[in-house]
């Protein structure tokens, strides 16, 4: 789909936040960005970390989220998309059902402003698309 960016980021839990944002940037990476989401269990602290051509989205979970390897650490990763409600719509139409929300979720003021969505691959996985609208815009397409 002519749509689709590239890889925005690549989401892995972790129990420790600091612990974590310190092993990645002794590989080398950077942390750029750092946010909060409230759910409705808890508020997930998150951070992400540049590392040369893609991003890992870290979150501590504060909702309950268990978090061990047996449960499984990487929870979705990301596609960024260019007008995310054109690339939803086409792929409803090409017969994609699985999406875990009737509509985007629009975030103006997490990382610079974004809307994303997610929907379940083949084998039950999850897939955010996302669209960074920027700080300045403050608005989603819609």
């Amino acid at each position: 789909m002519k749509s689709y960016q590239k890889l925005a980021h690549i989401a892995i839990y972790t129990t420790d936040l600091e612990r974590s944002i310190a092993f990645y940037e002794t590989l080398g990476g950077a942390c750029t960005m750092r946010g909060s989401v409230q759910k409705e269990a808890g508020v997930n602290q998150l951070a992400m970390i540049s590392l040369t051509n893609f991003e890992i989205e870290l979150i501590q979970p504060g909702d309950g989220t268990v978090v061990t390897d047996a449960a499984g650490v990487i929870p979705h990763f990301a596609i960024e998309v260019e007008n995310l409600p054109l690339v939803v719509n086409a792929m409803r139409a090409m017969g994609i059902k699985e999406f875990c929300s009737e509509s985007p979720n629009v975030m103006p003021d997490l990382f610079g402003g974004l809307q994303n969505i997610f929907f379940r691959g083949p084998s039950g996985e999850r897939i955010e698309l996302i669209e960074h609208f920027g700080a300045e815009e403050k608005q989603p397409r819609l």
